[in-house]
């Protein structure tokens, strides 16, 4: 956080300043390290044993905060008979499909109740995947008319938006979490061998020091204190992100640390508004406000798109009224009862659109056009090479940027163009440049990490032809739709009745900022601005373009730019900027108070029921109906909010409750369970599935994969790397290594090793060293540091190689991409890339160039039994992806392509 995040640390200095501990778990000893109290320095891909560890210790010492588990927990919810855990099934839950590697959840769910499937699950029959012509099996094409598997991966929990999965009855309770089969004792059975010994000898870590951060954290939590857990993209980026973040879910719910002051879980996020970019989504499967793309096939009217949500517990049966106003904002008049509000305007997913998936469509010649968006993927993404031979199968691709990027120019100095694989003449892709304005130089509004909308206020104009985003977008939607206008075609209609008048000011015309939050906080039928989401109706009398966002224009007033002075108000600060939704600082804060709604102590409280004034009261505005009493039972048949109890503060679960156990809506568990990643150099020491069964996988010529531990060939790349950020630079390098004075302070790409692991392999300091895996080879300068520690455990010594990922070939300060390295295997969840924990070699000396590093690359894949590029299909064959499905060896020679989703079986 330090590192990364040095704006936001200063607070965590602040807290350190009065009392507060610091613990710092992370492979590396960094800028965050060196002011933490204690630095846990754990293996790479290891996190979940390391969390589960402290699950099983805080049950198995009878640590936790009863009251607070038994009252706002599903904890005394008893499961079905049939439901098996990973204790039973040697690292797999029941349900287990290993022909289509994907998981029937009914045996999950709570005894006597049924969840509908996610849409995208309901369709039967394997995907087929046809190979191409070169080798690879790429595109989707070939999987739409047989789109089980494959339309099963393109929505898993996201399916359900952020209500979770919907329940048709509530589950049966054991208040006194004695009952086998409730969610407390599974719990405990589950994460029993998950010892301090078993910590020590899978994350590397000594079980005093494991011990130590036990103690910590339980003595630092309970009705009067709190901890708080900092994650970062050190915990998404594995093929068991998702779980890494239920397990602290877990511990925290456990500890009673969610909702409650100086608790939670912080994610912070690798740029400014990332946030702002999921809740106004950049990603394939979901719409503004969370609400779930609809799918081709289960969703032909918005009847059937609400149908498993609507009238649910919780605020999320609201949802026709969010779709709905959605629906408003964007169409307007044109969306009527009549026309189903336009509902069948709405794209719809057929399969798997991420990213990745992408670039296979983009080498199979199913994608034609790109559009690459402060995104570098030339040198940002996992599988560089991969990225730049999809884009250059392009008929065309639009780059807008800051800087001439790597995605610009790869199709003349990219590092398939020294080594022949790809020649300029031979590329098709026309590449269009347009420069963009910076934050600067633009208006608009940040969402930050913990959902606090802020505005920034336009400082200079944008040089020469740069324009903002806005600016671009609105320009070429008005271009289209007066090219289109006068049209009959139908399909032209989605374009032509957008509300599309947003007022422009300037010399070059740009939108009103202002207007499109307006826009998106919505208007109510007499067209002033919406105060709250709970005044969206379903009729389309209102308008919104992201439902948690309605608020922050209320009183036609921008609470973004909210700048009120620290000592003007309260500790809470609800007078800077505006926080989604309500301007509410925490979640869930009703869990703040005990069921009676009294502070579950003085010192921590925060908001409670004013028995005077029969309302919610407090520090912040409360995450509940301020007049709900905490002995209100909801009647027979109520729906929505009304069918939450007065003690369910998980407004937007199906049942109330906080899920220490998901009965549906995860692709790989309803518990987390520990997988190696999916080329690690060490066995699954708790079970004999070695990775995440139900993992992403792409394996191909262009995408092979390092042999893992067990595996023929694994000794090849016996070292573990991990990839990481630098604060003198800025994610792939564009906004930094053109700068000079930022370039001074980082003028290398490096590479950290340990004197140890320097002393084993010949690395000399300041020298050079060649890093390999099976993708291909890069060049670094050597670090010698004791930062990296060696790691003992199970009678081996585990070396890790720190590599940070802001490099490549443009700007002043230029270098090897580390994302060369990594593999396309993905979570399966959320379809996020691992590339905090693979395999590599690591040798002296710079690496070969041209021909010459592609004739070391057939010598590395040939020792390991990988398949050359003169084979024929030349996918990840013996032991190339075996492992990802249990220990051992697994087939010899050439597979015709993987199931979609995964490896072949």
């Amino acid at each position: 956080m330090a590192e990364c995040h040095p704006v936001g640390f200063q607070w965590v200095m602040e807290a350190k300043a009065r009392g507060a501990k610091i613990i710092h778990v992370d492979p590396r000893f960094t800028r965050t390290s060196a002011v933490a109290d204690t630095h846990v320095a754990l293996r790479a891909g290891s996190d979940i044993v390391f969390l589960g560890g402290l699950v099983n210790h805080v049950l198995s010492n009878g640590l936790e905060f009863r009251d607070y588990v038994t009252a706002y927990t599903n904890a005394g919810a008893i499961l079905r008979e049939d439901f098996r855990d990973t204790e039973d099934l040697d690292g797999l839950f029941s349900g287990y499909d290993p022909d289509n590697r994907h998981y029937d959840t009914q045996s999950w769910m709570y005894e006597g109740a049924v969840t509908p499937p996610a849409a995208g699950e309901r369709e039967e029959g394997p995907a087929r995947v046809e190979p191409d012509g070169d080798g690879d099996t790429g595109g989707q094409g070939a999987t739409q008319e047989h789109g089980g598997a494959q339309h099963r991966a393109a929505a898993r929990a996201e399916a359900y938006g952020s209500g979770g999965a919907a329940l048709t009855t509530k589950a049966r309770i054991d208040p006194t979490l004695e009952h086998p089969r409730c969610v407390f004792q599974v719990l405990k059975r589950h994460f029993a061998r998950y010892t301090p010994e078993m910590v020590e000898e899978t994350c590397g870590i000594s079980r005093e020091q494991f011990l130590e951060v036990a103690r910590a954290i339980t003595e630092n939590s309970g009705r009067e204190k709190t901890t708080a857990l900092v994650y970062s993209v050190g915990w998404t980026q594995h093929t068991v992100g998702v779980q890494y973040i239920r397990t602290a879910s877990i511990l925290q719910l456990l500890l009673g640390n969610i909702g409650r002051p100086g608790g939670g879980i912080l994610a912070l996020r690798g740029h400014a508004s990332i946030q702002g970019s999921t809740d106004i989504p950049t990603l394939f499967n979901l719409l503004p406000g969370y609400l779930p793309m609809p799918h081709a096939r289960q969703h032909l009217d918005l009847d059937a798109y609400v149908a498993t949500d609507e009238g649910q517990t919780g605020f999320w049966g609201n949802i026709r009224s969010y779709a709905v106003s959605l629906l408003k904002a964007w169409w307007g008049d044109a969306a009527t009862p009549e026309n189903d509000f336009c509902f069948d305007y709405l794209p719809r997913l057929s399969g798997d659109h991420g990213t990745y998936q992408t670039v296979l469509n983009q080498l199979s010649g199913e994608c034609k056009g790109y559009f690459l968006v402060g995104e570098n993927p030339a040198v940002g993404s996992a599988n560089a090479k991969l990225q730049r031979l999809g884009m250059a199968n392009l008929d065309w691709l639009v780059v807008r940027d800051l800087q001439m990027i790597e995605s610009a120019t790869f199709w003349k100095d990219g590092p398939e163009i020294e080594t022949g694989e790809l020649a300029v003449e031979e590329i098709p892709t026309e590449v269009f440049f347009f420069p963009a304005a910076a934050h600067t130089e633009k208006s608009g509004s940040f969402t930050n990490t913990q959902r606090l909308l802020q505005w920034h206020h336009q400082a200079v104009e944008p040089p020469d032809e740069a324009r903002s985003d806005l600016w671009f977008y609105y320009h070429l939607g008005r271009i289209i739709r007066d090219k289109l206008a006068g049209s009959t075609d139908e399909r032209d209609r989605p374009l032509l009745d957008l509300t599309w008048d947003y007022p422009t000011e300037g010399e070059f015309d740009d939108p009103s900022a202002d207007a499109v939050l307006r826009e998106i906080n919505g208007v109510g039928p007499d067209g002033a601005a919406l105060s709250s989401y709970t005044e969206l109706k379903a009729d389309g009398s209102t308008s919104c373009g992201t439902w948690i966002y309605s608020g922050v224009y209320a009183g036609e007033h921008n609470h973004a730019a909210n700048r009120q002075p620290g000592q003007d108000q309260s500790w809470v600060a609800p007078g800077w900027a505006w926080a989604w939704p309500a301007n509410r600082r925490i979640l869930y804060n009703r869990a703040s108070a005990d069921p009676q709604g009294r502070p579950w102590s003085e010192r921590k409280r925060y908001v409670w029921w004013d028995t005077a004034r029969l309302r919610w009261v407090g520090e912040d505005v409360p995450d509940f109906e301020p007049t709900k009493p905490p002995d209100y039972v909801p009647p027979e048949g109520a729906r929505a909010e009304h069918a939450l109890a007065g003690t369910d503060p998980f407004i937007m679960q199906a049942d109330g409750k906080a899920w220490l156990f998901a009965p549906a809506g995860l692709a790989d568990g309803p518990l987390p369970a520990h997988y190696e990643p999916a080329e690690s150099p060490m066995d699954n020491p708790l079970y004999g599935q070695q990775a995440n069964p139900t993992l992403q996988a792409y394996p191909r010529r262009t995408n092979r994969y390092n042999p893992t531990n067990g595996e023929r060939g694994a000794e090849v790349f016996p070292y573990v790397f991990t990839t990481y950020r630098l604060t003198e630079h800025h994610t792939a390098g564009g906004m930094s290594r053109t700068l000079p004075y930022l370039s001074e302070l980082q003028p290398e790409f490096f590479c950290e090793v340990s004197p140890e692991l320097a002393a084993e392999r010949g690395l000399t300091h300041l020298g050079w060293a060649t890093i390999v895996s099976a993708r291909t080879a890069i060049e670094a300068r050597v670090m010698v540091t004791e930062r990296m520690k060696p790691l003992r455990m199970r009678r081996r010594t585990i070396h890790q190689v720190g590599l940070p990922y802001h490099w490549g070939p443009n700007g002043l300060s230029t270098g090897d991409a580390a994302n060369e390295l990594l593999s396309v295997v993905l979570d399966p969840n959320v379809h996020i890339q691992e590339s905090k924990a693979a395999t590599c070699d690591i040798r002296p000396g710079r690496r070969p160039r041209g021909k010459a590093l592609l004739s070391m690359l057939a010598d590395y894949r040939g020792r390991a039994g990988l398949p050359t590029d003169a084979e024929p299909n030349g996918v990840a064959g013996a032991g190339g992806t075996s492992g990802f499905l249990g220990r051992g060896p697994g087939p010899s020679g050439d597979t015709q392509g993987p199931t979609t989703g995964g490896a072949p079986r």
